[in-house]
């Protein structure tokens, strides 16, 4: 405005407020009228505008409730919350006992690992051979044997025993052969004379065979110059002397029928090995350990039994029917299928069965009567061929928190309790009934507790929303920031040199643009989980890939302002007076074109949190447990999840939609308060 039209419009004023008191104005007065600067004008023309004020408002109350929120708020975002509730749980499982266990006696011989590994095999091949003993080598060098004691019953003892000879088709260790001095060390009876010269011309090499008298021997290269030589055998080869054709016969016999057989008041086992036959002489037993089906229920509830209890109760069984364990004197005998163990007084102990019964967590913890009632409906129901049953038994009663309850004398009150039977594909029977347990307080409605109520990891919503609030803004900030400083920086180099400079990278640009934005970043995600990316190394690789593939329009912006401003005056007379390159783009040129980058900056941001809301939604981007708006909104992914749990992803989902819209209102406003024509 001019001075003159300034003065005129003074003098209206002036006029118009001469009846009200106030002095007139004259043209003395102009000098004292502040002229606003540019920003102040910006300023002003901004807070116009209510929307952009609205917007400023909110994107204010945002940032306040998610990175303040969390700092008073006293719940965090990984924090897990339980309650006590009743839900049908699984509390018992029953099943026929199969497997052979084995328990140690307390001065009971050494058994190797893999001796014990394969009893469960030996007894089954005993039970289907209806054998009473079996005679075996360890793997330890070591014999044992194996005796049937009773129904369901084995021990299991280390045997003494020393080969006494071999029959049917045998190889027979002739003995070793010295080659450097022609000497022959026989482990049997030597085959003649000549034997030593046959051997000498023929080993030769690494191994081969030879005749001697009809009879073929082979060799194998042992150490050194020396040779192993042995032979292919038919009938009896002995370790010592020849014991006569009775013994043969009643080795062959014993072979054929009962591998054990009594002969010149010694006890004797054949084993089978290898095609042939392995004749033993046996000493003495020592008993190392007993296997039984049977499992130990014991009368009062909680009583645990020793190993050694076990196994003397065992032998005892099926022997004097007495024993002595633990410094008492107990007694068992055989009652109707179970073994009852009973004490000094003659009062019920304990009780062996082939029918286990346990907690499901194998825990031996259910009182003896209940086991009684449902071995009993077990049994009733399948007579009726039936596949489940129920009964009602007392159990412990407990309180709102899953404690037991006590009466006013401390004794354990009990409530009726229905468990329901179901019998299992593989034959165990599964029992469960409604118990209070400690349990994760999954998908909670709203309350003063939980103002948003909890997710399905037992997390508080409204503290997760705060601090995803806090990742997804941070995102939003950071991918802008990059995609402006690369804008900035190629976008300036570009519009300033023009030229092959410009060429290059527009056709950078371009390729940016030709490349499937979404697609890459679902092939990102993707690598991303086959590589098992940490949580927040994935959250920086994600904004980094965001960032890179959004620099295109900033870049393209930049260099349309720039190839119009290089033309002005200003930068013609900062050439002319030296300035470096790097200073009129940056110090002079960029500056210009900020206002628009503003612009740019505060629109884009919304559209990033959009982005990685999208992505965390599809499990793409950051992951569980970093909270951000799309990861809460991903953990209601389902169609009946959103139905049930619409607390979790409606105020989320509110939220982005606000911040978005507070963003874009605030861009609107400082565009048109940047550029006033726009709005004309």
């Amino acid at each position: 405005m001019s001075s003159y039209n300034l003065n005129e419009a003074l003098k209206k004023k002036a006029a118009a407020k001469t009846g009200s008191g106030e002095r007139e104005m004259h043209l003395d007065d102009v000098s004292r009228v502040k002229v606003l600067s540019p920003g102040r004008q910006v300023f002003l023309r901004f807070i116009r505008n209510r929307l952009a004020v609205f917007g400023l408002i909110l994107l204010s109350t945002m940032f306040v409730f998610s990175f303040l929120g969390p700092v008073v708020y006293p719940y965090g975002q990984k924090q897990i919350f339980y309650k006590y509730n009743s839900q049908n749980v699984n509390y018992a499982l029953a099943k026929e006992n199969s497997a052979y266990t084995g328990y140690a006696l307390e001065d009971g011989a050494p058994v190797g690992r893999s001796v014990a590994n394969r009893m469960n095999t030996q007894i089954k091949a005993m039970e289907a051979g209806g054998r009473d003993r079996m005679l075996f080598a360890g793997d330890d060098g070591a014999f044992y044997q194996v005796d049937r004691l009773g129904e369901n019953i084995y021990a299991l003892g280390r045997r003494e025993a020393e080969q006494v000879c071999r029959f049917g088709a045998s190889t027979v260790h002739i003995g070793t052969f010295d080659a450097v001095g022609k000497k022959m060390q026989f482990s049997a009876e030597a085959p003649g004379d000549g034997f030593v010269s046959a051997a000498s011309e023929a080993c030769k090499g690494a191994s081969g065979s030879f005749e001697y008298e009809g009879v073929t021997y082979s060799f194998q290269k042992a150490a050194g110059k020396k040779f192993d030589i042995s032979a292919e055998r038919e009938g009896f080869v002995y370790s010592g002397d020849q014991l006569g054709a009775e013994f043969e016969a009643a080795a062959e016999a014993a072979a054929a029928s009962d591998p054990y057989f009594e002969w010149g008041g010694g006890e004797y086992a054949v084993i089978a090995d290898a095609g042939n036959r392995a004749v033993f002489s046996l000493g003495g037993e020592s008993v190392a350990m007993v296997y039984t089906r049977y499992v130990l229920d014991t009368f009062a509830s909680g009583t645990r039994m020793s190993d050694s209890f076990r196994s003397r109760a065992l032998l005892a069984a099926y022997g004097s029917g007495r024993f002595e364990a633990d410094g008492a004197e107990y007694s068992v005998e055989d009652e109707g299928g179970a073994l009852v163990i009973r004490d000094a007084a003659g009062s019920e102990y304990a009780e062996f069965s082939t029918f286990a019964i346990r907690r499901y967590n194998g825990e031996d913890t259910m009182e003896y009567a209940l086991k009684n009632a449902v071995r009993a409906a077990i049994g009733e129901m399948t007579a009726a061929g039936q596949r489940s049953a129920s009964l009602v038994f007392p159990l412990p009663r407990q309180n709102e928190v899953g404690e037991y309850a006590y009466g006013a004398d401390g004794s354990l009150l009990y409530n009726d309790t229905e468990l329901r039977i179901a019998q299992k594909d593989t034959g165990e029977y599964v029992l469960n009934c409604d118990q209070i347990i400690y349990m994760i307080d999954m998908y909670a409605s709203p309350s003063l507790e939980h103002f948003l109520g909890t997710d399905g990891d037992g997390f508080d919503v409204l503290s997760r929303i705060m601090y995803g609030g806090r990742v997804s803004l941070m995102v939003g900030f950071v991918v802008v920031f990059l995609e402006i400083l690369l804008g900035v920086i190629l976008g300036g180099l570009a519009g300033y040199y023009g030229g092959w400079v410009d060429n290059v990278i527009m056709r950078m640009v371009d390729i940016f643009y030709c490349l499937p934005y979404l697609a890459i970043m679902i092939i990102i995600g993707s690598m991303m989980d086959a590589m098992r990316m940490d949580t927040y190394v994935r959250l920086i690789v994600m904004m980094a890939a965001l960032g890179v593939m959004g620099w295109v329009a900033v870049a393209r912006l930049v260099r349309g302002q720039i190839l119009s401003l290089r033309e002005q005056e200003y930068m013609i007379a900062a050439e002319a007076t030296g300035i470096r390159v790097k200073d009129r783009i940056f110090r002079h040129l960029i500056p210009n074109v900020m206002p628009q980058l503003i612009v740019f900056a505060t629109m884009g941001i919304g559209s990033v949190i959009l982005t990685e809301s999208t992505l965390s939604f599809l499990g793409l981007g950051v992951k569980h447990p970093l909270a951000t708006w799309g990861t809460i909104i991903n953990s209601v992914s389902s169609a009946s999840a959103m139905a049930h749990y619409a607390f979790i992803w409606i105020p989320v989902g509110l939220l982005i939609c606000l911040t978005v819209i507070a963003f874009n209102f605030v861009g609107d406003g400082l565009r048109d308060a940047y550029d006033p024509k726009s709005r004309r």
